[in-house]
């Protein structure tokens, strides 16, 4: 920026149009606030992401925790008091956000190419480059259980989940529809091609929430370190989680429990700016830094998500602290996606606030289940 004092006219015209990708440190960002997850993903991004930025941009990185949703989001806008630079969103909230004009538009050109030159249209998977969003990883959202609840027999498939006569015990599951309305339909053996199809209809709800109404003894969470909790208790012997917080637990706390991979619900996790961002320059060049093939593959070093790059998939190595070997235990790996769920997030960004609204008050009209 020094060059712009000292060559104004065109010369600063020209350094005002690169603003948005320039690697630099941009002007009035003594900090940058990002809005995450907590937990174990916190914990990663600390170390592949956000003191790496600090070290090289020289600008500190504050952390806010958050459970997901946009209500936050849409009070701050619309009081146009926003306390974030960056937004950690799964990629349907990050459509709907796109649409309600709650996110800033990104440059088509933010995201850098791959180390080898290919453009970043070319690296990155389809739809992680959004209108507001870049997609910089793949988690999913799985079934954990106690291997000690089990001896015998143990689940294999997401229908398990369902069924406590087998499987005896208390489960856990997320209060929000995504992926309990499609495992609810995948026990009933729906084709995955067709779920949404069917969600789509009255008929395909009811039959979903019929099934997980057949569940007893349900712990609702919404905070993603709470699975993990209960399973560690043994309040639950089965519960519904991300699988990179299940992962830290077994890794670094030898917590006896085991992922199953069937009907995994796969989806994208976006960078996006809020609306009224104060640093919106510094936060582009955050996620720029943050997008690269690098540190995507540092963070999946870190915590099994997969990268949404190609270069970075193919340079995905082992755990930084324990060695293991994290391609195996990464969503997107040929064996864990066998049974894979793709979570079509333009139906729920679509149909977002309705289909929550039915999932609360058929779920929750009654106090039938154990509030966590």
């Amino acid at each position: 920026m020094l060059a712009r004092r000292l060559i104004p006219g065109l010369l600063a015209g020209l350094l005002v149009l690169a603003t948005p990708i320039r690697a630099g440190v941009p002007d009035a960002a003594d900090s940058l606030t990002v809005l995450s997850w907590g937990g174990a993903y916190e914990h990663a991004q600390r170390l592949a992401l956000f003191t790496p930025f600090t070290e090289g941009h020289d600008i500190p990185v504050a952390v806010d925790s958050y459970n997901g949703g946009l209500t936050e989001l849409r009070q701050a806008v619309a009081e146009n008091d926003v306390p974030w630079d960056v937004l950690d969103m799964t990629r349907s909230e990050a459509m709907a956000a796109c649409e309600e004009g709650l996110l800033e538009p990104l440059p088509p050109e933010l995201a850098a190419p791959a180390p080898d030159g290919t453009p970043a249209s070319q690296d990155f998977l389809p739809g992680a480059l959004g209108r507001c969003f870049i997609s910089h990883s793949i988690f999913a959202t799985v079934v954990a259980y106690r291997r000690d609840a089990f001896p015998g027999e143990r689940p294999t498939r997401i229908a398990d989940l369902f069924d406590q006569q087998r499987f005896p015990g208390p489960r856990a599951l997320q209060r929000t529809p995504a992926a309990n309305l499609e495992w609810a339909l995948l026990a009933y053996r729906v084709p995955r091609e067709e779920l949404y199809r069917l969600l789509s209809t009255r008929r395909g709800l009811d039959l979903a929430f019929a099934r997980l109404q057949s569940i007893d003894n349900i712990h609702w969470w919404e905070a993603g370190e709470t699975p993990v909790r209960l399973l560690e208790e043994g309040q639950v012997v089965m519960a519904s989680g991300y699988n990179g917080r299940f992962f830290a637990a077994m890794v670094e706390r030898d917590l006896p429990i085991e992922i199953l991979w069937d009907g995994q619900l796969q989806e994208h996790e976006t960078w996006a700016i809020p609306r009224g961002a104060p640093n919106p320059e510094a936060a582009q060049t955050f996620i720029r830094f943050a997008t690269t093939s690098e540190r995507q593959v540092e963070l999946a070093r870190h915590i099994p998500y997969g990268p949404t790059r190609r270069s970075a998939a193919m340079q995905v190595t082992t755990h930084r602290d324990s060695g293991l070997d994290m391609r195996l235990h990464i969503p997107t790996h040929p064996i864990n996606a066998q049974g894979a769920v793709t979570k079509d997030e333009t139906w729920y960004a679509r149909t977002q606030e309705r289909i929550e609204a039915l999932f609360r008050e058929t779920l929750f009209r009654e106090a039938l289940t154990t509030q966590e």
